[in-house]
């Protein structure tokens, strides 16, 4: 019994997807698909190249599982044990896609983990749209590869909108830190009174929230007179960060980030 991506019926009624596109954006030139078995950018680069011969058709695959990678350019990348993109989580490509893919002479490119979950983060907050990590990868394959994307028309397929509740909450948390919005700094000062309440209220003074503090007296290389403080805390972005850290120096208190 042949899986679904590995069925010509199934590879057919794909197809559909660009002929919809296209019907919609005529004037597109690349379409960006992503890649598990290969099902989907078989039939749609088949039914695609049929009205434009000319038109690109780019899937992509996560590195955790490179198989139509392998299989198509020969290469030997090793696959992981698991991947934020499930749906695309395929060890063994089709053979019905894998023939379409090589006759048709389709590029095929890779994307790392933190691309799809920046993906996610980006369809989420600014087209408000909940999207899967399967269905995330063509937009993180334009994050990754912007240049080769410069000046075309791309058309996207976000397929599915089924993740976790809680690796979603996950995801963005990461994406904050990604995008500097979300900081972790280490300030060591003199432990006396009135020092946590400096610290605070100079990061306060410099407009940034706070999440967490962790107040460390014993686990430290400091000496006993002195004291660690780590706070998360919420910024606008990477210059925002460095401004609360040029106010805690200007106050007296040795900063930094922590990474």
């Amino acid at each position: 019994m042949c899986t679904l991506y590995d069925d010509a019926d199934i590879v057919a009624g794909q197809g559909t997807v660009a002929l919809e596109m296209l019907q919609e954006v005529p004037d597109l030139n690349t379409l960006v698909v992503s890649v598990g078995g290969g099902g989907l950018i078989a039939g749609m680069a088949t039914a695609a190249k049929a009205i434009q011969p000319g038109i690109e058709i780019i899937g992509v695959q996560s590195t955790r599982f490179p198989s139509m990678v392998n299989a198509i350019k020969g290469t030997h990348y090793a696959e992981g044990n698991s991947s934020i993109a499930e749906g695309i989580a395929v060890g063994t490509p089709g053979k019905i896609p894998q023939a379409i893919i090589a006759r048709l002479g389709l590029d095929l490119v890779l994307v790392d983990e933190g691309d799809i979950e920046q993906a996610i983060v980006m369809l989420l907050e600014i087209e408000k749209t909940l999207v899967e990590g399967a269905g995330a990868a063509g937009l993180a394959a334009l994050l990754k590869y912007p240049e080769r994307f410069k000046g075309k028309r791309v058309g996207l397929v976000l397929s599915g909108g089924n993740i976790d509740p809680l690796l979603l909450a996950a995801i963005i948390e990461r994406g904050m830190v990604r995008a500097g919005r979300l900081a972790r700094i280490r300030v060591s000062a003199r432990d006396i009174p009135g020092t946590l309440a400096k610290i605070t209220a100079t990061v306060a003074a410099a407009g940034a929230n706070i999440n967490e503090v962790h107040h460390q007296r014993a686990f430290t290389t400091l000496a006993a007179q002195n004291v660690e403080v780590e706070l998360v805390i919420q910024t606008r972005g990477p210059q925002h960060i460095a401004d609360v850290l040029a106010q805690l120096l200007q106050a007296g208190l040795d900063a930094q980030l922590v990474h």
